[in-house]
């Protein structure tokens, strides 16, 4: 019985999506790597902040998109020192980012005119 409640009360929380689960999105990454995921693969990658984890990253994704998520993938990318001239040194900073696929015959426009 309590875990029937549960779950209503979980289904009742995917409804509307708040300001939070806008926050949990940044922006998407756009490689050619990334591209070829979205189309065969039905993938979408986008850069999330450091605390996200994996359950409110697809919450976010339901709720702000409207979609099935099947899987999320984390990886850190580490941040990276450069040069610029050969002379002037600098830093590339690091992000997380989040491969999340989403269930065949769904799609997501992220390139909405």
């Amino acid at each position: 019985m309590a875990r029937a409640k549960k779950v209503v009360e979980a289904q009742k929380t995917v409804g509307k999506a708040s300001i939070h689960d806008y926050d949990l999105i940044i922006k998407p990454i756009i490689t050619e790597k990334t591209m070829d995921l979205m189309q065969n693969r039905n993938k979408v990658t986008v850069k999330v902040p450091k605390t996200a984890n994996r359950a409110e990253i697809k919450l976010a994704f339901e709720k702000v998109f409207g979609v099935e998520v099947v899987d999320v993938n984390i990886i850190n990318v580490k941040a990276k020192r450069t040069r610029r001239g050969g002379r002037y040194e600098g830093k590339i900073s690091g992000f997380k980012k989040a491969i999340v696929q989403i269930k065949e015959g769904e799609a997501l426009d992220l390139f909405k005119e």
